[in-house]
Order: structure tokens, then sequence, then C-alpha cells
């Protein structure tokens, strides 16, 4: 269950990808849904840069 506040949606992907992001979130001590989520916000705050950089 989602915690409040949080937006819940199923994600599909391709096993072994599920694989490398286990392993990898194992190494940085989260869980995988913690990993993907901390991916993504890098990702949304680098594109925010790159972004502000252009203008």
């Amino acid at each position: 269950m989602a915690s409040p506040g949080k937006k819940s949606f199923l994600l599909r992907m391709d096993p072994k990808l599920w694989k490398e992001l286990e392993r990898w979130a194992e190494d940085e001590l989260r869980s995988v849904n913690g990993q993907i989520e901390f991916i993504l916000k890098r990702a949304v705050a680098k594109r925010k840069r790159e972004n502000t950089e252009e203008d």
C-alpha cells in the first residue's frame, strides 16, 4: 500500500533490468522502489538544471 501523498502505479520491465536494479538498490541499501524513485528524482533535477542553463 502506498504511503499517504505518494502516487502508486504499475511498472512493467524486462526481468534483466529488474535484476540490475535489485543489485544496485542492494549496494545502496535501498528497496528497488526507493532506488527507482531516487534515479527518477536525479534525472528530473538534471533535466531542470539543463533547461535552466539553456535560457
